[in-house]
């Protein structure tokens, strides 16, 4: 029995960690964006209207561009027997956000699970690499969370072998899990599939997944398949008629599916993304939401999301070439991303993969060699760099838990229990 124990929590140690750390953030961080607004409305309204589409909000409140409804109907049809179940308990419609927020988190550690799986093989990065990768994860302002107790302990025996690497794990306190949003979560599902299929040798099946992106979820994703298709057509990875025509047939599949779907729930003819591409990029109104310069990406999102990842990112590509293959199509992408003037880092969030893939594997060079004067020191530096990140996700989430105010006094409002209440709401309070 303690061996079958220590064997599944040496294959899913890993996604226990994330997930409970995911976990956390949903029921300590409940409430929502407006970039995430969207998507969490058409759940609900999935959820608890179903096929009484005039009831929908979208209708009423339609937003500046449409978007699409099949990430939120995916969710949806997954969160449903929960749903149904809080029902039939009368549990407050709350719970039906934790719910849809847990599937979304669960679909998307599943896909970064099938990512690090590739990256541990021998080819890529060497075995142990996952830990490294599960570990700056989870030291990312990216994922809120805590780790405590026997899990904790737990996780540790099953990696006795790698103790020092995870060690700061065990103490991990909070992190910021933003992929598990809304609207780059539905988007970074197909991502993290395709950077799987790409450490696998499955390149056709990885731009598959990036046509899907681009097409359905959000058409910036663009300005990743394309340098990532050249980088195989330069390196023979792909043929081109072969590549060719798998691209065509699944861009066509999918520019087919989402106009199906969305133009029954917008009761018109749309294809979303195309309205996003045109109103974002040929009109450029999306600078009308604030502008940033172009180096913002590059000095200011990137090192907040990474924190120690993103020096160790940088060293990572100079001790392994190998890993600068994975890294020239997705730096080409915030570079080419950078020249739009409005930024938010949601926008370059499927980055955050492939750095923290070059961070650990820098990482676990420099624990390699620890014995090494040299690198003696530099294991030191590694290690006050992730506590440094420990300390900075800290602080993060103690920001974030108090910076939904509009949430906080909406819920206090449906504890009063008033059925006639006249009340004045704004953005401000919003």
């Amino acid at each position: 029995m303690v061996r079958a124990s220590l064997k599944c929590l040496q294959l899913y140690g890993y996604d226990l960690l994330l997930g409970s750390i995911a976990a956390f953030y949903v029921f300590m961080v409940p409430y929502t964006k407006v970039e995430e607004s969207f998507n969490v409305q058409a759940m609900n309204d999935f959820l608890y209207h179903h096929h009484h589409i005039d009831k929908y909000d979208h209708l009423e409140f339609p937003g500046v561009v449409p978007r699409t409804f099949i990430g939120a109907l995916v969710v949806s049809i997954l969160a449903s027997p929960i749903t149904l179940t809080m029902n039939l308990l009368h549990l407050p419609k709350l719970y039906g956000l934790f719910a849809a927020r847990l599937v979304l988190g669960s679909m998307i550690l599943s896909t970064l699970r099938f990512f690090r799986v590739q990256t541990d093989r021998e080819g890529v990065g060497g075995k142990g690499l996952a830990v490294l990768v599960s570990l700056l994860k989870a030291l990312s302002r990216r994922i809120y969370g805590c780790l405590l107790g026997s899990l904790g302990r737990a996780v540790l025996s099953s990696l006795r072998n790698n103790l020092i690497l995870v060690l700061p794990v065990y103490q991990l306190c909070c992190s910021e899990f933003t992929e598990e949003q809304f609207d780059p979560g539905t988007s970074g599902i197909p991502v993290n599939l395709a950077y799987g299929y790409w450490f696998k040798g499955s390149f056709y099946a990885a731009l598959q997944c990036l046509i899907c992106a681009t097409i359905i979820f959000r058409c910036d994703m663009l300005l990743l398949l394309s340098p990532f298709g050249l980088e195989l057509l330069l390196t023979k990875s792909v043929s081109f008629w072969k590549g060719l025509k798998c691209c065509i047939g699944t861009a066509l599949f999918c520019i087919g599916l989402t106009m199906l779907v969305d133009s029954i729930m917008w009761r018109k003819l749309v294809w979303p993304e195309f309205e996003v591409f045109w109103f974002n990029s040929v009109l450029n109104r999306s600078s009308e939401w604030g502008t940033h310069p172009f180096h913002w990406y590059f000095t200011s999102a990137l090192p907040r999301s990474l924190l120690a990842a993103y020096p160790l990112f940088l060293l990572g590509v100079i001790l392994d070439r190998r890993v600068l293959f994975y890294i020239l199509p997705v730096f080409s992408f915030v570079l080419l991303y950078s020249k739009l003037p409005h930024k938010e880092l949601r926008f370059i969030i499927s980055s955050i993969p492939i750095f923290n893939l070059s961070a650990a594997i820098a990482a676990s060079r420099v624990y390699n060699n620890r014995r090494k004067s040299f690198w003696k020191l530099l294991n030191i530096v590694v290690l006050g760099l992730l506590l440094v990140s420990l300390g900075c996700t800290i602080i993060s989430f103690m920001a974030s838990y108090q910076n939904y105010p509009g949430g906080y006094a909406l819920k206090a409002l449906h504890r009063m229990g008033q059925n006639h209440l006249m009340i004045d709401l704004c953005t401000l309070v919003l």
